[in-house]
């Protein structure tokens, strides 16, 4: 998301760095303090929060182990960079006590510090094993505890941004919202959520404690939670009273596109008259899903459009024969972010919605997945991408058309969970309806 500075002015407070293992856990009276006097999401684990994820085949020019090394004119790799390497290998052979690092390991920590080094938290590398798990993940089937995690840009920590019916994060009580300090007493700080979702991942029935920080509370939270197999639908729909549709747009996955037709589908043969679209805690997917479930919704026009370094525009759009014809109010909170935010985007420039809830994430870049040869990968930043009225919201978000901040204490405090940016929608759509 960043063109850097943009995306962490908004930070409360600057954040210790990380411990050594030694010191795991120590200070959190301190940080929990400053955090909560500063600042006022399986595992579904949705590490994504990207628009735009794609693999692209491998090129033998992006990785052939097999081939000699050239040291290109002006590259940062020379001579001078390998020597240098060599004598912090020695160095850590001969002097580094607390375990044994094998070659693999150095190696992998070459190539995810050449990623960090562009300080982009949506830029890293995939060994082979977590590339198959991210495209495993777009099949709705996970193995976790039933919680979206995204990054919370104020703290650089983790936080749960969703959390799924009838899995082990809602039968705890995590929340959305709630921020990951801790997994197992390992610190979160400064972690990918990739890094972090992967210390949270593990074997069916196996058990995680993870530490949280909640807004409201005066100390630290530990939920112990049993992993399992979770399946998630993307899109779940519900006929309210007056012939509303409501559905919930939770991820933007391929799985997305045709639950997203099937529930318009039914919605329509059940008689719906007006339609109630849920992007809250939707981290985002992949551009081919947002793009295919816009087309069902919108007018004829464009969709969303993508700048890269060149300055080359490729387009996305909507050729207008299945626009909806009913009225709509689309849900919308901080955690509304990436592909949400281009469908919510040109929902709200086209008119043919009124966005209700929070301003949304502020996710205005693309990622995409370049793999190489030996199975790993690099998720990289590549374009910028804008509303069909030219709108680039990375770093600002889409304000709503009725701001409506949501009333955690009245859900929580409840048994029967009332929403009040849900209820809010629904007296705007039925004033939509008359």
């Amino acid at each position: 998301m960043d063109e850097n500075q943009a995306y962490f002015d908004h930070m409360s407070k600057e954040l210790p760095s990380r411990k050594p293992e030694s010191e795991k856990g120590s200070g959190k009276g301190l940080f929990l303090a400053g955090m909560i006097t500063g600042i006022a999401g399986a595992l579904l684990v949705v590490a994504i929060c990207i628009f735009g994820i794609g693999v692209q085949e491998s090129l033998e020019a992006r990785g052939n182990a097999g081939s000699s090394v050239r040291l290109n004119e002006g590259s940062a790799i020379d001579a001078e960079l390998i020597n240098k390497l060599q004598s912090l290998e020695n160095t850590i052979h001969q002097y580094f006590y607390l375990h044994e690092v094998s070659n693999e390991e150095l190696q992998e920590g070459l190539y995810r510090g050449l990623l960090w080094a562009l300080q982009d938290p949506y830029s890293e590398y995939y060994s082979a094993e977590e590339l198959e798990e991210i495209l495993q993940q777009t099949e709705g089937i996970y193995y976790g505890i039933g919680a979206y995690v995204t990054l919370d840009t104020a703290t650089s920590l983790p936080k749960i941004s969703g959390v799924i019916e009838g899995t082990p994060a809602q039968e705890a009580g995590l929340r959305t919202d709630d921020i990951i300090y801790e997994v197992e007493g390992v610190s979160t700080y400064g972690m990918s959520v990739t890094e972090a979702v992967g210390l949270i991942k593990g074997p069916e029935n196996s058990q995680v404690t993870l530490t949280i920080v909640r807004m409201g509370e005066t100390d630290y939270l530990e939920f112990t939670l049993t992993r399992r197999k979770v399946e998630a639908p993307t899109v779940k729909l519900t006929m309210l009273e007056d012939d509303i549709a409501y559905i919930e747009l939770t991820e933007f996955d391929e799985v997305s596109i045709d639950q997203f037709a099937d529930a318009l589908a039914t919605a329509r043969g059940s008689g719906m008259k007006g339609l109630i679209l849920d992007l809250r805690g939707n981290p985002g997917g992949s551009v081919n899903a947002v793009v295919e479930m816009c087309r069902m919704i919108l007018p004829e026009g464009m969709i969303v459009y993508t700048e890269n370094k060149e300055g080359k525009r490729t387009e996305y759009t909507c050729d207008g024969k299945r626009k909806l014809e009913v009225p709509m109010t689309v849900l919308v909170d901080g955690n509304s972010a990436s592909a949400s935010e281009i469908m919510a985007g040109a929902i709200k420039d086209y008119g043919i919605g009124t966005l209700v809830g929070t301003t949304t994430f502020g996710k205005g870049i693309v990622q995409q997945i370049l793999s190489f040869m030996d199975g790993s990968a690099v998720k990289i930043t590549i374009s910028s991408y804008f509303t069909p009225k030219g709108n680039n919201i990375h770093g600002i978000g889409i304000e709503p058309d009725i701001e409506c901040p949501f009333d955690g204490e009245a859900y929580y405090g409840s048994e029967d969970h009332p929403d009040n940016q849900l209820e809010k929608a629904r007296e705007v759509l039925l004033e939509m309806m008359k």
